[in-house]
């Protein structure tokens, strides 16, 4: 069969190349500042926690989504469907339609904890939820981000740092 003959692939180039990269999340020291500062997002197919994206320290800026993928075994107790589950969502995140302004996936740091519902969904539904979970994420990271420094006072200087 010759090249000539051959269907297009799906993922050729006239398919729109994705903005943001997707990536995994890693490292205990990223997980642990997520679930500190992250806000969260519920859906009834899982629960998602986001942050900012900031790169490590001395790393250029290159915006991506980093998105760590956490099933307990209290949730789905066994290994199969862990891993199923956890193949389904990766694969509906890197397949988001692209939304409105351009691009399917904000640049962020996120920790996604999939229900037992996500493993029986149909594929259609858990690409809608995640891709309205992915646009509420920069409103959610911005109104975050000004709460916690209005909240603090430490925006306009240490209060201890001036008269005795």
């Amino acid at each position: 069969m010759s090249s000539e003959t051959r269907p297009p692939r799906p993922d050729s180039a006239t398919s729109p190349r994705r903005a943001v990269a997707l990536r995994s999340l890693k490292g205990e020291k990223e997980f642990r500042r997520v679930r500190r500062l992250g806000t969260g997002l519920r859906h009834p197919l899982f629960s998602l926690k986001v942050t900012d994206y900031r790169p490590r320290h001395g790393h250029p800026w290159r915006p991506a989504a980093h998105i760590g993928i956490v099933v307990p075994k209290k949730v789905l107790p066994h290994a199969v469907d862990r891993n199923r589950v956890r193949r389904r969502v990766r694969e509906a995140l890197r397949t988001l339609p692209q939304s409105s302004h351009g691009q399917p996936l904000p640049a962020c740091r996120g920790i996604l904890f999939p229900t037992e519902a996500a493993l029986h969904a149909p594929f259609g539904e858990l690409q809608q939820a995640l891709a309205a979970a992915m646009a509420q994420v920069p409103a959610r990271v911005k109104v975050r981000r000004q709460g916690k420094k209005s909240a603090t006072g430490h925006a306009s200087g240490s209060p201890a740092g001036g008269s005795k």
